[in-house]
């Protein structure tokens, strides 16, 4: 019975999106208990599971206000739980899977290399070192950062400065969306030594753990970087430049949000919301006030995300990228797609097609759903829609006003954005299935 229970959840995705869901239950428990929120207040399960939900795939929305609604209790536990999304459930299991049988720790070292994206399956135990090690260096330097700076440049104490400084910390790196502050960091616009620490913190945790471990071992020696890492590096490069840029010129007159600080504030503020649609989640200025043109922006911007296997959310930059360059090939009537003197299989080149359509098919289905449920704008409907399955945890202002049912679509969403469209396809299907034969080739018309 055992041996049949393992095979029935034992693909790797399978686990990966269990080991998910028992850590959103479990943290929907915590949260629902008394001691988790301020005295005088309740908190219903679906605020509970919304949260524990949000925090474990690291997303950043919110129903209720995480400074005044959560007592320190249950904002620690949004932070472990933060934890546990960012470095990967099936890390931490995998760390577990030490005392096993032998028969269960190559089950689970697959299942780890379904989430880190690990390409070579005997180097996972180096891989989840290596993950852990960077996940906690990083923490704690812009920790001790973000601390330095709540302590020295405003009225707070020692205790309280470590304990705001590492929880945002924590939140940026994981490109979580948490924050302390009922206003986000928009209290902090003007100020660049809580910006620029919290803004590198997120493109860091952006950039995927293959990148990271990668760049330690070859950061000056760009020549001998993988593919990946390459596409990783220069796409991302790109969109850091033309998202701040594009909502930086929108924004620049808006008295709202950009048009009231001085051209520092302005140039820093249109940076640090540029930059946050890679799934950062924090902001400067009050999103619901930003122009519909820069709503837009950030709806692509979202929808692309960041780095494969990081903690950022979207399509990925690199699915972004393959695509892009089968658009060029076939433009140029080229056989093979070609990038960086390298060719890109048939089979990476479906995968990004289905990521891509699997994606703007949950999406527009759960927009169109809200809608439904809804009395809410079209821009603000989609813009959270697009937020919950990117895990950006940015929102126009729409999330108040929703009925608890479009809570509980919205935090189903943040769950399959987590895992993303082909884990969770792959997790609800029975079995592989191999094709020992091939049917004749036809070609229909295209266009």
């Amino acid at each position: 019975m055992r041996r049949g229970l393992l095979t029935a959840i034992g693909h790797p995705a399978r686990i990966v999106a269990l080991a998910f869901a028992v850590a959103i239950t479990v943290g929907s428990l915590l949260l629902s208990l008394p001691v988790a929120h301020q005295r005088g207040l309740q908190t219903d399960f679906v605020e509970a599971f919304f949260t524990a939900t949000s925090a474990v795939s690291i997303t950043g929305l919110s129903v209720v206000d995480t400074s005044t609604h959560w007592s320190t209790f249950g904002q620690l536990v949004i932070l472990v739980l933060i934890q546990i999304g960012g470095i990967g459930v099936m890390t931490l299991t995998s760390m577990l899977a030490v005392v096993m049988s032998p028969r269960l720790r190559l089950r689970f070292n697959f299942s780890v290399q379904t989430e880190t994206g690990s390409l070579n399956p005997g180097d996972i135990g180096r891989v989840v070192r290596g993950v852990v090690k960077l996940s906690l260096f990083f923490e704690l330097i812009f920790s001790i950062v973000l601390s330095a700076r709540l302590y020295l440049g405003y009225d707070r104490s020692f205790g309280a400065a470590v304990y705001e400084g590492t929880y945002h910390g924590i939140s940026a790196f994981n490109n979580a969306g948490f924050a302390l502050y009922t206003d986000s960091l928009t209290r902090y616009v003007t100020d660049p030594m809580i910006c620029i620490p919290v803004g590198i913190a997120v493109i860091v945790g952006s950039l995927g753990f293959p990148v990271l471990l990668e760049l330690r071992r070859e950061l000056f020696s760009p020549r001998t970087w993988s593919l990946h890492t390459k596409i990783t590096i220069w796409v991302s490069a790109i969109l850091l430049l033309v998202g701040p840029l594009v909502i930086t010129v929108f924004e620049w007159g808006n008295a709202r949000t950009l048009g009231s600080l001085d051209v520092g504030s302005r140039l820093m503020a249109g940076w640090f919301q540029g930059i946050m649609p890679r799934s950062g989640g924090l902001n400067t200025v009050d999103i619901g006030s930003m122009n519909s043109e820069s709503l837009l922006v950030t709806d692509i911007l979202m929808f692309i995300g960041g780095g494969s296997a990081s903690t950022a959310g979207g399509i990925k930059v690199t699915t972004f990228a393959i695509l892009a360059f089968v658009i060029l090939a076939e433009i140029r009537g080229e056989p093979d797609v070609r990038v960086l003197n390298r060719t890109i299989r048939a089979a990476v080149i479906r995968q990004a097609l289905t990521v891509v359509l699997l994606s703007v098919g949950v999406i527009v289905a759960t927009t169109l759903l809200l809608l439904a449920m809804t009395d809410l704008a079209l821009e603000f409907v989609l813009f959270d829609v697009i937020s919950a399955f990117a895990t950006v945890g940015l929102s126009a202002g729409g999330l108040s006003e929703m009925p608890p049912a479009a809570h509980v679509i919205l935090a189903v969403l943040m769950f399959v954005g987590r895992l993303g469209p082909i884990t969770v396809a792959t997790a609800l299907a029975a079995k592989e299935r191999t094709r020992r034969y091939r049917l004749p080739e036809e070609r229909p018309i295209v266009g």
